[in-house]
């Protein structure tokens, strides 16, 4: 295995992963791997995107949750087929266009001509693909590009043609209106969830307007609006059945009006002021002179406020009083003026009460751009934002303006083009939802939503109409036969009428939901039923979708009413709804505001595998919004990335030990480690078998949002635990190497586990991790040397990690005894730590005994702490002894309290929650213990339950200023220390001072673990507590550092190479500390010509008694023990020169 650097650039080395994987082209090799299995499909549908924009957060988003799911299905034993895709119809598109060329309204395109103007949308349609290539290809999501589709291929245009005419012909389509957000500068209507992208406060006219009632003289209903505009469009008013309506007097005005009760401040503004407002001033304002509810007054007529629509075909319909409960008093007069071309209520209301007819025209008189046409002459031409004051002063001179105020207020704007949005009626085909409405919700109900909270959202007269299903149909009806079927094209041709022989048919203006033909990809990328249908059929539903929650009413909602009018079935089986990606301050990520990072820049700074990580580790896979933080990306490479690559370079590192130092090769082997005896190689190995089942169990549940958590937290357990309480006996400083090779067998069946497990979810580090693992297997030399290279099942064979299959759990080694004993561990550790810090008493100052009381804890635990635990947790706490308390000495040590759990004791207790709290909170230990044995208590007649309804905690309660102490939240786990210091405690703390102070020079001087030193020290004159600590813990020290034991400077050899030195603060005292590379110690006069010729010699080359060499052309004689010595520290033991060296 080789050597690992001190560091890893890791998005470089994604880069260069990226350069392999290209070249070996291992993801189409991992595709032939499952075909060559035959591995069953996995059928995955990819919503397509517009490629006439660079992919965002959200894009990588979902497109990392689908690369997760599917590698892990492929991983799996399935065969996932994951084709990219390109939606090339709509506004993105169009807007690009329009932008470039001017083009502000429908009229300039049909001057400059549809052909043309389609050839220029199809000439930037794809403007991006190799932009969205690069970055999907960078963040290690494998697409198949080469064989992509395109809702503009003619193939994919005809099955949707054919849907169109399935549902055509099953009678489930109509003409009608459907009112939507409109982008008067883009000409088309927006989505609701494209609508509040972009909203703004603005200031809008508010107008209180009258409109007489028919048969009451001098009364009118008086209605508010903020969109006078509208007005000339009214034809209806609407009031709500059960609300209370008066007819009052206007004193001041001399005039009566209609209006809810509730809704008089909207006339009399200062009612709304608390402060200015006294009920006696009302007899002043106004007078109540009726008293009606709605419904009395449904039915009524009123006079218009213009003309213009007066003598419409249905107009005696038209101008009266409507009622429905969406009317509220939450503002206005509780009267609703009804323009129902301009409003979703107001066309709801006025279809259910016959006001207007589904299918007819509606009253309109603004054309897609947003302009008043002819049939309101005053304002023709004019915005409709613009026509505001005109109106309004037309209004004034008809004498039905009653109050006229602004108001302030959030209103949607165009996302794209940033104008304000109007509420338009707009021409369409609609699916008969109603009609299949049951059969919808039945098919939902069989699907599996994460999280599951989101599951629970033609002839110019018409009289005769053609559907044309496919190219051959229209080549049969028109006798003509086209390759491509996009408007300009299909617009110049006619079908013979038979109705009426001599006329031709053309094809309709209308267009339907825009949705309708992403959502007919499953059958149009495979171009059904003309091709494909058997591949299809047996695919279909799909095993997997997933998108945002936006898409919940668009693409989902159309996949599963389309699947179910053709087929009766859901479109999907699974579905997984991320939220959205927020700019950093919580608002929508504006490229115009410029308020969030350069994804691409975020990849190539941090690495894909970290933006990866940061975002399925984050509440946006619970469908919740994320505000996107640039230092989380960093959070990851800090907390996950770099101490696990620490932990492999730490394997890697005492693998190369372990094989110098016993010349045997590290073979890995899975008995030897299912024959691990040491506790916390049992323990880890238990902690990966564990996660390997969750990950399968969450897995298979899709809660990606579960397992990416417990994969971070296994990382911590791995590297901040395991390796650290086993860092010396892996460095074959504890138990020899025979210790070191056992728990580097269990380190590496670990590394190998969790790198294959997280392969998914981080395809490039682990390919970087696996690629060096694999070395380590003996069929490695067969791969390389051509011997199936490619074989899924053996590690050491197969070329890359995403080739192999997932590990399974070994039900054998899940050892929940290993796993509760390591958590009561880590446990004790983390609090005995934090008392530390209570006491501001450094971790390298031992304490003399760490007292643990544990509430009922299991034989098992009690065992394993106080056997082969224990040396770990003095260790961890550099402590010199450790009690477990027992059980029936417990009541010496802590005090147990009982409380009640307020939240599920209010409501059964009342009034007698204090007297109870009161007697709880002064049980005796005893006491409280018996409650709890007892399972609870009864309180006046009341049986109070110690499981739920009592909070139970252990609390120190042994006297002396020497202890310090804290419990766990919970309150089950109290840790004390013995603070007691004394010299032979200081002592021990100063050398582990001067241990770190050694640590710190090697790791500056860039030192690998086998690289030996002699260590010295000088101390200022007459003090000697780095010496006198030195003295008292040598096998410390020769343990530590491969005998080499840290003397006093004054002995060091002249010709000592010193290879770092520095300064450090040991005991208060400052002392400079050297390494130094390892020489020869000569006696006194020893010339360093012959010290430096020494100390270049191998060490083998200086045993035996006498050694010759030759210095400057003189022969020398010398003899080991009185001439020279291997090291300082055998010179002084030989010599005798330090006492506390014999």
């Amino acid at each position: 295995m080789a050597s690992l650097p001190p560091t890893l650039d890791f998005a470089k080395t994604e880069e260069e992963i990226c350069a392999k994987w290209a070249t070996e082209s291992t993801f189409k090799t991992q595709d032939a791997l499952g075909v060559e299995r035959g591995d069953k499909e996995y059928t995955f549908y990819d919503g397509p995107p517009f490629a006439t924009g660079l992919p965002h957060y959200g894009h990588i988003l979902a497109g990392t949750i689908k690369d997760v799911v599917t590698r892990y299905a492929v991983m799996t034993g399935r065969r996932v087929i994951r084709r990219a895709g390109w939606d090339c119809h709509g506004l993105p598109v169009e807007y690009e266009i329009d932008q470039k060329l001017g083009i502000t309204h429908r009229d300039q395109v049909l001057e400059m001509g549809v052909d043309k103007y389609n050839d220029t949308c199809r000439g930037i349609v794809m403007r991006y693909t190799k932009e969205w290539e690069r970055t999907v290809t960078r963040l290690g999501r494998w697409v198949d590009f080469e064989n992509d589709y395109k809702t503009m291929d003619p193939t994919f245009m005809e099955s949707v043609w054919w849907v169109f005419k399935e549902l055509f012909n099953k009678d489930l389509v109509y003409q009608g209106y459907k009112v939507m957000p409109f982008s008067t500068a883009c000409g088309t209507p927006l989505s609701n969830f494209e609508a509040g992208l972009n909203y703004k406060d603005v200031s809008d006219p508010a107008v209180v307007v009258s409109f007489p009632v028919v048969g009451m003289e001098g009364v009118s209903f008086v209605a508010w609006t903020t969109t006078p505009w509208t007005l000339p469009s009214n034809i209806a008013l609407c009031v709500h059945p059960t609300m209370e309506y008066i007819q009052i007097l206007d004193k001041k005005a001399d005039k009566r009006y209609i209006l809810a009760k509730s809704r008089l401040g909207q006339l009399f503004p200062i009612m709304n002021n608390k402060k200015k407002w006294k009920p006696k001033m009302a007899d002043e304002l106004y007078a109540i002179e009726e008293t009606f509810v709605g419904s009395d007054l449904a039915g009524k007529k009123y006079q218009p406020m213009f003309d213009y629509f007066v003598n419409d075909e249905d107009a005696g319909e038209y101008f009266r009083i409507l009622s429905d409960t969406y009317v509220t008093d939450d503002a206005g007069t509780g009267i609703v003026h009804q323009a129902p071309a301009f409003g979703e209520d107001d066309y709801r209301v006025c279809l259910a009460h016959g006001v207007i007819q589904k299918g007819k025209d509606l009253p309109c008189p603004v054309d897609s751009n947003g302009m008043f046409t002819e049939m309101v002459p005053e304002v023709k031409g004019l915005h409709v934002k613009k026509a505001d004051d005109t109106l309004i002063a037309l209004i004034k001179d008809k004498g039905r303006m009653v109050h006229k105020d602004q108001l302030q207020h959030s209103y949607p704007f165009c996302w794209r083009s940033d104008t304000p949005l109007i509420y338009k009626a707009v021409p369409s085909w609609f699916v008969k939802v109603e009609e299949i409405r049951d059969k919808i919700v039945e098919n939902n109900k069989k699907t599996y939503w994460v999280p599951n909270q989101v599951k629970e959202g033609v002839s110019t007269s018409m009289d005769e109409v053609v559907c044309i299903g496919s190219v051959d149909e229209l080549a049969e009806l028109s006798g003509v036969r086209v390759t491509d079927l996009h408007k300009d094209v299909v617009d110049e041709i006619t079908i013979p009428s038979k109705k009426n022989p001599g006329t031709v048919l053309r094809r309709v203006d209308e267009v339907f939901d825009c949705w309708f033909e992403s959502g007919s990809m499953p059958y149009a990328q495979k171009h059904y039923p003309f091709e494909n249908k058997e591949s299809f059929e047996d695919g279909f539903p799909a095993d997997f979708i997933a998108e945002g929650l936006d898409q919940t009413r668009g693409w989902f909602y159309t996949l599963m009413v389309l699947s179910t009018a053709l087929f009766d079935k859901p479109a999907f089986k699974n579905l997984i709804v991320n939220g959205l990606v927020l700019a950093g301050d919580g608002k929508k990520m504006s490229k115009r505001l410029k308020n969030y990072p350069d994804p691409n820049l975020v990849i190539d700074k941090y690495g894909a595998d970290a933006l990866r990580m940061y975002l399925i580790n984050s509440p946006v896979v619970r469908a919740e919004s994320l505000k996107f933080q640039e230092p989380g990306v960093l959070g990851v490479v800090k907390e996950v990335f770099l101490p696990l690559y620490n932990a492999f370079r730490f394997f890697s590192q005492n693998l190369e030990r372990l094989e110098a130092n016993t010349g045997t090769k590290f073979v890995p082997s899975k008995d030897k480690v299912s024959a691990a005896t040491n506790p916390t190689d049992v323990w880890i190995s238990a902690a990966t078998q564990g996660l390997i089942k969750f990950v399968h169990e969450e897995m298979t549940a899709y809660r990606l949002y579960t397992v990416m958590p417990a994969l971070v937290s296994f990382v911590t357990q791995l590297t901040n635990w395991y390796v650290r309480l086993n860092r010396d006996r892996l460095k074959g400083l504890e138990g020899g190497e025979s210790e070191s090779e056992a728990g580097l067998q269990v380190m590496y069946d670990v590394l190998l586990d969790v790198t294959i497990l997280m392969a998914p979810f981080t395809p490039f580090i682990t390919e970087y991790f696996y690629q060096h693992l694999r070395k380590l297997q003996p069929s490695y030399a067969d791969a390389a040397n051509g011997g199936g290279s490619s074989n899924p099942v053996m590690p050491g064979k197969s070329d890359s990690v995403h080739f192999l299959t997932l590990p399974a759990y070994d039900d054998g080694r899940l050892n929940a005894d290993a796993v509760e004993a390591m958590e009561a561990l880590q446990v004790i550790v983390e609090s005995g730590r934090y008392v530390r810090e209570k006491r501001n008493i450094s971790l390298r100052t031992p304490v003399k005994c760490v007292t643990v009381i544990l509430r009922n804890p299991s034989a098992n635990v009690i065992e394993s702490l106080s056997g082969p635990l224990k040396g770990y947790i003095l260790s961890e706490l550099n402590a010199w002894d450790l009690v477990i308390v027992p059980k029936e000495e417990e009541h010496e040590w802590v005090t147990l309290s009982l409380t009640p759990n307020f939240n599920l004791l209010g409501r059964k207790l009342g009034k007698k929650m204090k007297d109870f709290k009161t007697h709880v909170t002064s049980m005796s230990h005893a006491d409280a213990v018996a409650c709890l044995e007892n399972g609870g208590l009864d309180f006046e007649g009341l049986t109070i339950s110690a499981e739920d309804e009592l909070v139970s905690k252990l609390a120190f309660s042994k006297e002396g200023e020497h202890w310090e102490s804290t419990s766990t939240p919970e309150g089950d786990v109290v840790v004390a220390v013995d603070c007691t210091q004394d010299e032979a405690i200081l002592s021990a703390g100063r050398s582990r001072e001067l241990i770190n102070a050694i640590q710190q020079l090697r790791k500056a001087a860039g030192l690998d673990l086998s690289d030996a030193v002699e260590v010295f020290f000088e101390e200022s004159a007459g003090i000697n507590v780095v010496e006198s600590a030195v003295s008292n813990n040598t096998n410390l020290f020769e343990a530590k550092f491969q005998g080499a034991i840290p003397v006093p400077k004054k002995f060091a050899p002249s010709w000592s190479v010193v290879l770092r030195s520095d300064s450090a603060d040991i005991g208060g005292s400052k002392v400079e500390v050297s390494i130094c590379r390892p020489a020869v110690a000569g006696r006194c006069g020893l010339s360093d010509e012959v010290g430096y010729f020494l100390s270049t010699l191998e060490p083998s080359n200086l045993d035996g008694p006498a050694l010759s060499i030759t210095v400057d052309g003189k022969d020398i004689s010398l003899s080991q023990g009185e001439d020279f010595w291997v090291n300082t520290v055998a010179k002084l033991r030989a010599t005798k020169a330090i006492s506390w060296l014999e």
